[in-house]
């Protein structure tokens, strides 16, 4: 009787540790652009020495209803990534048509559309553009979605309402 283990353990172990450092050595990847070219009004960095879980601050961008605000998500990572989407979540109260009312994001690029292309900065990026941009046709509040395209003045008034509480968050 021999005692030496299957060798699909220590091959799958070995796998394990390689796609893990492949994720983290990516996502410290990243964090160097993140940190040496930062996108305007986006900050991003691992939390608590935890590479796998981030913290990021988009500021609203000027000359829209967003401006001035301040808002904060987390991004959690997989062993996967980059070949899986982070799940991207507002921590920030958010009315806007492609933010579910829990923070989540409904965005092309973070479903059906990611690529491992995308980076963290272009995650942030995209998600920026989405403030200003929403597509109403695919609506994860409808109410804030009806607004945009009914009463853009109400839609507007809501939106700096999410703005100034934005800053009481901070505080």
């Amino acid at each position: 009787m021999s005692h030496h283990t299957p060798v699909g353990k220590d091959t799958l172990l070995q796998i394990t540790v390689k796609m893990s450092t492949a994720a983290r050595r990516r996502l410290m990847r990243d964090f160097r652009k993140l940190q040496n070219d930062p996108p305007c009004g986006i900050s991003g960095a691992p939390m608590d020495n935890n590479i796998m879980m981030w913290q990021a601050v988009i500021f609203g961008p000027d000359d829209t209803p967003w401006e001035g605000g301040t808002f904060n998500l987390t991004l959690e990572f997989s062993e996967d990534y980059p070949n899986k989407a982070p799940t991207v979540k507002f921590i920030t109260k958010m009315f806007h048509p492609n933010i579910y009312n829990d923070g989540q994001i409904c965005l092309d690029i973070l479903q059906n559309q990611w690529s491992p292309i995308y980076d963290i900065s272009a995650i942030l990026t995209s998600i920026q553009s989405l403030l200003c941009d929403p597509n109403p046709n695919s609506p994860a509040n409808s109410e804030a979605a009806r607004l945009f395209q009914e009463n853009r003045r109400e839609y507007n008034r809501r939106v700096r309402e999410i703005v100034e509480q934005s800053w009481v968050a901070m505080s």
